[in-house]
């Protein structure tokens, strides 16, 4: 009889080795590596018929094959179309991480509603709560449609079953790390289990042509626990984030096979659910009541629009011998640039001052474009001294302290403009082709101690009371 075979899996970010170790080489996180059983068999997609991705049994000429665009289904939250890319493609299989109670289960059911009420036959299969506890959350969203389906079960081979007699257009998977099979000897969760899990809902998905996401853990370092390789199977991957104290959701891509990587979706959690913020300018600036010192309104973008955001800096002198800097929602590495640039090229002194940063809303941008908005505030609070009302900043500030020009500069202008700024600091290169919108005036710098300038000899009139 040949000896049983095993591998030794990382619990936390999946990494393979032949032989156990107390802390994860790859991740470095201790006391995660187990022992995975790695036996001959079929897989279990294979023993319920589904072997291939494709109908062809042999390599195909390029030139032979059926060359068609992909349909894409809309599925009625806005927010979640533009994160897909316009909308699902079927086939599909689309894997959505994020926190413990961040609301991943409450989106996905109230998208089930939506393609419920397009006509579409969805199957929720919930492998967590019961299904009196799925129809508690579904009376709270008002979802009633009699073509979404529940299911709940946490059986491979009695999920595989169910979606081959009901035919659904859509499978939900809630979740991924719950479901265990009777020919895999690894408990629900364990790598093995996740990985022939998935690679079964992926040739289902293939083979039957119907979308399927699954919902998976992330572990503390908000990565999504099991093997990685659960994303490599996947077609698309998205991460559901919102801070601990705040109602915002915000929803993005880390890979999509099937449309862009870098657009983003906004959330707020209310009573009713989840309600797509159509006017992030708005949501992110409703608490900014006046201009303050070390307070700065940034036009980033995320995605393909553009959205209006508060850096808000604090500056203090600090009472030990290293000088703290701590950034929330930016970099830390890019504060502590920043704050270097602006000590050498605009000889601002940091060196015994606590710095903080803060983007307020809890979003988190990572564009160079903030960078001029960042220097600014902090430039502003440890000055004490306040931009001119109605000023919107956005720039890449170099080593050299030059403002480099970013792209998309039409359309942060516009998006200050709707928002009823009426001055906007940025690169002087992005001057050139640019149209001002009625009502505005654009400055343009060239070096980061020009940006300074505003805030001590304001643009005429900008001080006036509205």
């Amino acid at each position: 009889m040949p000896k049983a075979k095993s591998l030794y899996f990382c619990s936390e970010c999946g990494f393979e080795t032949a032989k156990w170790a107390g802390r994860c080489p790859s991740c470095g996180a201790w006391n995660t590596i187990t022992e995975a059983p790695v036996k001959a068999r079929e897989a279990v997609s294979r023993a319920k018929g589904h072997t291939a991705l494709t109908d062809a049994e042999h390599p195909t000429p390029l030139p032979d094959v059926i060359r068609e665009d992909f349909p894409r289904t809309s599925i009625g939250i806005g927010e979640l179309d533009r994160v897909l890319g316009g909308g699902m493609v079927a086939g599909s299989v689309i894997l959505i991480g994020g926190d413990p109670g961040i609301g991943k289960s409450t989106l996905l059911l109230q998208a089930a509603e939506k393609l419920a009420e397009q006509g579409s036959k969805v199957l929720y299969v919930s492998g967590e709560e019961s299904l009196r506890q799925v129809a508690l959350r579904a009376s709270r969203l008002q979802a009633k449609s009699p073509r979404l389906l529940l299911y709940a079960q946490t059986q491979l081979e009695a999920i595989l079953e169910e979606i081959e007699r009901t035919a659904p257009d859509t499978v939900i998977m809630d979740s991924i790390q719950t479901v265990s099979s009777q020919e895999v000897d690894a408990t629900a969760g364990s790598v093995s289990a996740v990985r022939d899990a998935a690679a079964a809902f992926v040739r289902v998905a293939k083979t039957l042509g119907c979308s399927v996401f699954l919902v998976g853990h992330v572990t503390k370092a908000g990565n999504l626990a099991g093997p990685r390789i659960l994303e490599h199977m996947v077609d698309t991957v998205l991460y559901f984030e919102g801070e601990e104290y705040q109602s915002y959701r915000v929803l993005h891509s880390a890979k999509n096979r099937f449309g862009p990587t870098h657009e983003v979706g906004l959330f707020e959690m209310t009573e009713d659910g989840m309600r797509e913020v159509t006017n992030p300018s708005e949501m992110f600036l409703s608490e900014r009541e006046r201009e303050a010192p070390g307070s700065v309104v940034a036009a980033s973008m995320e995605g393909s629009r553009a959205v209006l955001v508060e850096l808000q800096s604090l500056v203090c002198r600090s009472v030990f011998g290293m000088p703290r800097r701590q950034a929330s929602g930016l970099d830390y590495n890019r504060l502590t640039l920043l704050l270097a640039v602006l000590e050498r090229r605009a000889g601002i002194k940091f060196f015994d001052q606590d710095v903080y940063l803060n983007v307020a809303g809890g979003l988190r941008v990572s564009e160079p474009a903030v960078d001029l908005a960042a220097a600014v505030a902090a430039a502003s609070a440890r000055r004490g001294r306040v931009l001119p009302r109605g000023t919107a900043v956005f720039g890449e500030v170099s080593l050299t302290g030059e403002i480099r020009p970013v792209r998309f500069a039409q359309a942060r202008v516009t998006e200050a403009a709707r928002a009823g700024f009426t001055h906007v600091i940025l690169p002087k290169r992005n001057l050139k082709g640019l149209k001002a919108p009625k009502g505005m005036e654009l400055h343009g710098v060239g070096t980061v101690a020009e940006a300074l300038i505003f805030l001590s000899d304001p643009p005429e009139g900008a001080y006036e009371e509205e």
